[in-house]
């Protein structure tokens, strides 16, 4: 029985480390109600998995008596002598505990998910989840037109690191090719000097970012980035300003203050 155990043990590390990509490493990364099948699943596995231990442990063993309700390969003989001037030998076994207890777990989960996804509401359905990406979809697509929201003419510059590190993230994923990955420049301006050709400030940067400079190869970014995307780009762009860098290109446009 401890071989088998020990089998136990390594079938179960292997079945973990096969599944840890489905554990994110931050709580946002998956929606509730992914954890919720992976944990139901890695409960099947344990059972599923431990009842097999038991089953294949030995046929005439306590332990199998237990879990499946069966009789012993002895007591099958008794029977079948006592019944042996009749024409229909039968033995008949009482459901497998096993079975029982994997039923009682769907009812449970049933129970649970029930609970969680129609009284609770905790998580949300696919049909949920979907309602909410387009809603969300449509306010990031809004956001820039309607009165009142974030545009080039409502923009105000973000500080805070939080806001300058996602700016970073998105710099250095769309933006180094033109202007370089610490700004200096190369195809693009030299973003770290007093020079700006259309003008600095979070107001003109953001309007450079949203609708692009197509005569200059510079895409509008309006259709990739929400609005808060670029607000917190350009302010990571403002945040450069008198940075050293490794080969600064020539200034271009003109010095621009913020009184201007």
């Amino acid at each position: 029985m401890k071989k088998s155990l020990n089998n136990f043990y390594y079938v179960l590390v292997f079945i973990l480390f096969g599944i840890q990509e489905s554990f994110a490493a931050n709580e946002s990364d998956f929606p509730p109600s992914h954890y919720d099948v992976v944990a139901l699943f890695l409960i099947t596995v344990i059972v599923l998995s431990f009842i097999a231990l038991i089953y294949y442990e030995g046929k005439d063993s306590k332990s199998e008596k237990h879990v499946l309700e069966s009789a012993s390969v002895v007591a099958e003989d008794e029977h079948l002598l006592k019944n042996r001037n009749e024409d229909v030998k039968e033995l008949v076994n009482n459901v497998p505990s096993w079975f029982m207890w994997l039923f009682y777990v769907t009812i449970f989960a049933a129970v649970a998910l029930l609970i969680d996804y129609h009284v609770q509401n905790v998580s949300q359905t696919q049909t949920g989840n979907s309602q909410t990406e387009v809603k969300q979809a449509g306010t990031d697509k809004g956001t820039g037109n309607s009165g009142g929201t974030l545009n080039e003419n409502t923009a105000t510059l973000l500080t805070d690191p939080s806001s300058l590190n996602f700016g970073k993230q998105i710099f250095d994923a769309n933006c180094v090719a033109c202007h370089a990955n610490d700004g200096g420049g190369l195809i693009g301006p030299n973003l770290t000097d007093d020079y700006w050709i259309h003008g600095g400030g979070i107001k003109n940067v953001f309007s450079v970012t949203k609708y692009g400079v197509p005569e200059k190869g510079m895409i509008s970014w309006q259709s990739i980035l929400s609005p808060k995307q670029i607000q917190e780009v350009a302010s990571y762009v403002i945040s450069l300003h008198g940075k050293q860098t490794a080969n600064p290109k020539q200034p271009e446009g003109k010095v621009w203050k913020e009184s201007e």
